[in-house]
């Protein structure tokens, strides 16, 4: 899963993205608001993290220009502690929920991954299919009960799959939602990945539909 971090303040981005790029999720860091709109406005993410107070163009006309525009990515606002009118304004706005400033790390995870099953419509941090089971909140694989050891990179393709179960999704896309904006994109690689995955977790998790993509049909 692919998140937008939308951060001026060097030290509290690159703790942010490094929260997020340990559990597994792709990052990639605007410093302004100008950047923001336009990395949300042309690359396919599953949250944005935006602050309010960015420079050049303020978040809040981010997320105006961005929902006026159609984008209905999950956005989850970041603001100072007393600014609770900012907070009233980006909910009004378009965004999908909101964090004050200080917070803990593990809360604004706990947001993203909520952020992220409801947008795919899962009410569940946890995904099961046959023997697979998937838990988003550690990232841990079992198959029939037992640890699977598997890759940053297949996880992030299993992540998406069991995310978007029910349709479905190309290699472009899964490429899309895997890699970084500056990131060197080959959807063949997804073939690759595929194939370890199913090595390791059995070869009806995931269906091929030739010449179209990938499904995960039905999860608990």
């Amino acid at each position: 899963m692919r998140i937008l971090i939308a951060e001026d303040e060097p030290v509290l981005a690159s703790q942010l993205k490094k929260t997020l790029v340990s559990e597994g999720l792709t990052v990639d860091v605007a410093i302004d608001g100008a950047e923001a709109q336009y990395l949300g406005e042309t690359e396919p993410y599953d949250v944005i993290i935006l602050d309010l107070g960015l420079p050049i163009r303020d978040g809040l006309t981010v997320l105006k220009n961005l929902r006026s525009g159609g984008n209905d990515t999950a956005i989850l606002i970041l603001t100072a502690r007393n600014d609770w009118t900012d907070r009233v304004d980006g909910l009004d706005a378009g965004a999908d929920d909101y964090l004050t400033k200080p917070f803990h790390m593990a809360e604004l995870s706990a947001r993203v991954r909520a952020l992220i099953r409801r947008k795919a419509g899962k009410a569940t941090p946890v995904f099961s299919k046959d023997d697979v089971t998937f838990d988003t909140r550690n990232n841990q694989v079992t198959v029939q009960g037992v640890p699977a050891n598997l890759t940053s990179q297949e996880i992030a393709v299993l992540s998406y799959l069991f995310h978007n179960s029910g349709r479905l999704v190309s290699r472009t896309e899964l490429s899309d939602h895997i890699y970084q904006h500056e990131g060197d994109r080959d959807s063949n690689t997804i073939a690759v990945f595929v194939n370890r995955l199913r090595k390791k977790l059995g070869s009806n998790l995931i269906e091929t539909v030739r010449g179209r993509g990938y499904v995960i049909k039905a999860t608990a």
